[in-house]
C-alpha cells in the first residue's frame, strides 16, 4: 500500500503502526507517531491499522545542545 511519511510516497506491505515502525527500523524510544494529524499513543501502534493514502509523521527526539 502507498503512504506518505513525512511528506515522501513510500510503499509498504505493513498492516499496523507497530509493523511500519519496525519495517523502518525505528528506535523503541524517543520516537512519536502521528497518522493523519492525530498523535498515536505507543500502546495503539500494534492495533492500529494502517490504510492507503494515510499521512503518518514520524517525529524522533533529539538529543544535546
Amino acid at each position: 500500500m502507498k503512504l506518505t511519511i513525512n511528506n515522501q510516497p513510500v510503499e509498504t506491505a505493513s498492516a499496523t503502526l507497530s509493523a511500519l515502525a519496525m519495517e523502518l527500523s525505528l528506535p523503541e524510544t524517543g520516537v512519536a507517531i502521528a497518522v493523519d494529524n492525530r498523535m498515536v499513543p505507543r500502546a495503539e501502534w500494534a492495533t492500529y491499522a494502517l490504510r492507503e493514502a494515510m499521512q503518518v509523521v514520524i517525529i524522533k527526539a533529539a538529543y544535546g545542545g
